[in-house]
């Protein structure tokens, strides 16, 4: 039994890599889509709220499958059409990563246009009356302000991501779900209730992971909040 644990253990890297790799994705993605929706250009604005609504719109599992295993359909086909019998092989770790990622872009997109939205603009203003460009303004000013405003939303999002990439068990990846399934399968008949036990065991390493994402991004949110007079009802 302990030997099915320590399997379980191994696949909580797998996750941690897809968790983290798809935030990094899903944070250029999101910036990149706020700068489309806040810009004055009407067809950034047009490509930002395509982005965010469709993606939001579709069922991740269908994104995974869709992107997964039709991504590889379209390969083979454009390398046979090329004369090759077949197409190089989809990573499944890649493509969890970048799947997963470009799902949640599109909640991030929303993030960080609200947080974008709630510096005062006369922030920037400031900075362009000095001179300042309009990307070395947003680095140096809004930037650090909107981080404030951002992080209770960017959490949850966050731990939603973190959640999903147990997804990655339908395309065949080692994560903490799709050996815990496997290990419950393996010892159904030697460990009563195996597929309960590996399954719970599994569940609290998700749930270990975001009570030390929570504390860690809580206090992140105070340090940025210092000076911040909060609300009292």
């Amino acid at each position: 039994m302990t030997t099915y644990f320590i399997q379980i253990l191994q696949g909580l890297l797998v996750t941690l890599g897809v968790s983290l790799g798809a935030l990094l994705v899903a944070a250029v993605l999101g910036l990149a889509g706020a700068a489309a929706k806040l810009s004055p250009y009407r067809w950034l604005n047009w490509l930002g709220d395509i982005y965010s609504t469709v993606i939001r719109g579709v069922p991740d599992l269908v994104w995974m499958l869709l992107l997964y295993f039709g991504g590889q359909i379209l390969i083979n086909d454009i390398f046979e059409a090329m004369g090759y019998r077949s197409g190089p092989q989809i990573n499944p770790f890649v493509a969890g990563v970048l799947t997963i990622g470009f799902v949640y872009g599109a909640y991030m997109t929303e993030t960080f246009r609200g947080a974008i939205m709630s510096v005062p603009k006369g922030q920037s203003e400031a900075g362009w009356a000095y001179g300042m460009s309009r990307f070395y303004t947003f680095r140096r000013m809004v930037l650090p302000q909107m981080v404030r405003f951002a992080l209770p939303s960017f959490t949850n999002n966050w731990l939603v991501l973190l959640k999903a990439t147990a997804l990655v068990s339908v395309i065949g990846l080692a994560d903490i779900t799709n050996l815990a399934k496997q290990a419950g399968a393996a010892a159904r008949g030697d460990i009563p209730g195996a597929a309960i036990i590996f399954m719970a065991f599994a569940g609290f390493l998700y749930l270990l992971i975001s009570t030390v994402s929570l504390i860690l991004l809580r206090k992140a949110e105070a340090r940025y909040s210092v000076g911040v007079k909060r609300g009292e009802f």
